[in-house]
């Protein structure tokens, strides 16, 4: 039976440690030591590790790196996976998703993100970032299953009937604050879901609610190319950047701007100035023919650039590897330069960069930030050959598979053994999503 090593008070020793730092430092062989509190006491070669080790010493085969960071996901949509396959955006909006979102129930929402949950922890996928409806019951799923949350409670005024009106929406964010002031794993945010799906008022009120509650607000924004047609006629031709600054929304808020495709370089220096970041979905945006990110541009402006799987009903995999080979594939396309993004940049943006859009403490193997580890397989077929670290690096993002993900572990706790996931009942969890859909179907 596979050894099960929860690492709180530990010390692990393995063949090399990439610390996802901002030299990308390899250490070969490397130590990382835990303290009891499920947080990196300290990480680097094991031959300058401190002379007293914190408790148990482990020893471990193969490559200890942070683990995976998604910047934007509606995990309960895994009970919609793959519906609509062909159509446009907003015909696969309207006609498939948003008639059986309204059929969902809020019992549905646990089974859906606990299946989802066991997908992003095998994928190596540590901290998600959830929209969606039902936040207290998503956080629940996200808790039991051991996983870090971000999760953004979401606002529309084009919501099913019993959500209510705007207002009881926020309010619904409010008492959800409260239920997770000190949670160690779920941390709340506002979900507005768009600028065309969120009125002026209800925008300046997300704004307000997010001062008072010191709470980050993310926001699909300019995610296909007509989306905001109607708004700027009704705005004196403002982009939707524009118009979320215009209403406040950039003022003393972190926002967090889904997709955004669309964009200008006048609306990527207004997301540079107000220290907006993006949550790029390659994977989506794609399958829908939505367009591409000005990634390059974006990150040369200085805009923080995370990825995000988006839902699985149109990224269908949860997968933030595929999303990062995406990112650098597509952005070398666009710019016509293969160094337009490197694998290091790649996996900077699966790692340090989406914690740090989402103001989490992970994201990088340093002490303070939690012990969300990934243990990956060097004698897996894809690393090989490598004859140095570029090597090594180049390959972790274009050519290894998700079966060198052997074990994950969030704050110290181990999740993924041997590659499977030991936090959910995956069979009772793929037989109740499967229960939904059918239903929902109808």
């Amino acid at each position: 039976m596979p050894r099960v090593l929860n690492l709180t008070g530990a010390r692990l020793h393995a063949d090399a440690v990439l610390t996802c730092d901002a030299a990308m430092t390899l250490h070969r062989p490397g130590t990382v030591d835990i303290d009891d509190d499920g947080r990196i006491k300290w990480s680097g070669p094991t031959g300058d590790a401190p002379a007293r080790a914190p408790g148990v010493e482990h020893r471990v085969e193969g490559l200890l790196m942070p683990g995976l960071v998604n910047a934007h996901g509606h995990a309960p949509m895994i009970a919609l996976r793959g519906l609509g396959e062909g159509l446009p955006l907003h015909r696969w909006l309207t006609e498939v998703m948003w008639p059986r979102e309204a059929r969902l129930r809020a019992d549905d929402i646990v089974a859906a993100t606990s299946l989802a949950a066991s997908e992003y922890l095998c994928y190596g996928v540590t901290t998600t970032c959830e929209m969606y409806f039902h936040p207290a019951r998503i956080a629940t799923a996200l808790r039991s299953a051991g996983m870090r949350g971000v999760v953004a409670a979401a606002i529309m005024e084009a919501a099913p009937e019993w959500l209510g009106d705007w207002r009881s929406q926020l309010d619904g964010v409010a008492r959800f604050v409260e239920e997770c002031p000190s949670d160690p794993l779920i941390t709340p945010m506002i979900g507005a879901h768009s600028a065309y799906l969120v009125g002026d008022d209800a925008l300046r009120a997300v704004g307000d609610l997010a001062r008072l509650q010191q709470l980050a607000v993310t926001i699909h924004v300019a995610e296909s190319a007509h989306e905001s047609d109607s708004l700027s006629a009704a705005h004196g031709g403002a982009s939707v950047p524009r118009l979320l600054a215009d209403l406040g929304l950039f003022d003393g808020v972190r926002v967090l701007a889904a997709h955004a495709v669309w964009l200008d370089d006048a609306d990527i220096e207004l997301f540079a100035r107000h220290g907006v970041a993006v949550a790029h979905c390659p994977g989506s945006n794609a399958k829908l023919a939505s367009g591409t990110a000005r990634v390059r541009d974006l990150r040369t402006a200085g805009v923080p650039v995370a990825l995000g799987t988006d839902g699985a009903a149109s990224g269908d995999d949860l997968d933030i590897w595929e999303e990062a080979r995406l990112a650098a594939l597509l952005a070398r396309l666009q710019a016509d330069d293969a160094t337009a993004l490197q694998a290091a940049d790649a996996i900077a943006m699966a790692t340090r960069e989406g914690a740090a859009a989402l103001g989490v403490d992970a994201g990088t193997l340093a002490p303070g930030r939690f012990a969300d580890i990934l243990r990956i397989d060097l004698r897996d077929p894809g690393f090989v050959p490598h004859l140095d670290d570029a090597d090594l690096l180049a390959h972790l993002l274009w050519s290894v598979p998700r079966r060198a993900i052997r074990d994950v572990w969030v704050a110290g706790r181990h999740v993924v053994v041997d590659g499977e996931c030991t936090t959910v009942d995956v069979d009772a969890a793929a037989a109740a999503v499967q229960a939904t859909a059918a239903r929902i179907a109808g």
